[in-house]
């Protein structure tokens, strides 16, 4: 029996729950969600960004976004969500935006309504694209896509632009367009997660960001009020890099990193996580007797 592909696989993931889908910002940390038994993992463009140094406003190219989710897909089957910012240009320019993350293995990407140069979701100053452009390229995506599976996840930052009302009826459009699950960004209440499941009829994703202007309601409660994904996607990032200034406060006061050996992840740790012992062992035996 053929197996399943990776949309196949995100779609079974949340058909009859709510899913947490952790962010990974790396093949590593990837690898590390998988053991810990999550269903679906997601790609960050704001982490991914910061972790080259520049703040998430559109500068990374398709081609760097591609390479880091190739690399991802090779060391874990679980399905990947890939944040695809604007679709990295129009509807001709989603169109290979989308074959390019099928061919890495991607699961889904998510494509949001904000003009370039755009902002984080939770941050003030956006400007939006008209609903009939994200309609466009939405139209695109879908058409694109060789697998029927890929899963296409609209974002509408309209709730702090345009208001409430205006990002329930993006939605709807975007829906009309062949999205297959909506992202409500930056909602500010339990209430308005509430009204916006009860005004889009679909699988929506709830972004549990933190230090932002959504309240952090955690899955259970998301499930209740019937959100398919719950999605945490710099979670990692920012307890790694809190971890890594620490260490270097220490470096750079003692000289040592002695005290803060008990918060290091073990050579043997590291090691059973990359499967070192396998690649030791094959190594050996391309050197072995063929006697």
């Amino acid at each position: 029996m053929a197996s399943q592909s990776p949309g196949a696989k995100l779609k079974a993931a949340y058909a009859d729950k709510c899913v947490s889908m952790p962010g990974v910002f790396n093949a590593l940390t990837g690898i590390m969600a998988e053991r810990k038994g999550f269903e679906a993992i997601y790609l960050s463009g704001a982490a991914l960004t910061a972790g080259h140094g520049v703040p998430d406003i559109g500068l990374l190219s398709l081609s760097e976004f591609v390479d880091a989710t190739r690399f991802i897909t090779a060391k874990t089957d679980l399905p990947l969500l890939v944040d695809a910012d604007t679709g990295f240009g129009g509807p001709l320019n989603v169109e290979r935006t989308i074959s390019e993350f099928e061919k890495a293995g991607a699961a889904a990407i998510q494509i949001e309504d904000q003009q370039m140069p755009k902002r984080c979701g939770h941050l003030s100053g956006k400007s939006l694209v008209t609903s009939s452009e994200m309609e466009q390229k939405i139209r695109a995506a879908a058409a694109a896509r060789s697998d029927p599976d890929f899963v296409i996840v609209a974002r509408t930052d309209a709730v702090a632009v345009e208001g409430f009302d205006a990002a329930v009826e993006r939605s709807l459009r975007y829906l009309d367009a062949g999205a297959d699950i909506i992202f409500g960004e930056a909602l500010e209440t339990e209430d308005e997660f509430a009204e916006f499941r009860r005004r889009v009829d679909a699988p929506l994703l709830a972004n549990m960001t933190e230090f932002g202007r959504s309240p952090l309601l955690g899955r259970y409660k998301l499930e209740e009020l019937g959100y398919a994904i719950a999605l945490f996607p710099v979670s990692s990032l920012r307890a790694a890099m809190k971890a890594v200034d620490a260490l270097f406060d220490q470096i750079a006061g003692s000289g040592t990193q002695t005290d803060a050996l008990g918060s290091m992840q073990t050579r043997a740790e590291l090691y059973d996580l990359i499967e070192y012992d396998g690649y030791e062992d094959r190594d050996k035996k391309y050197f072995g007797s063929t006697n």
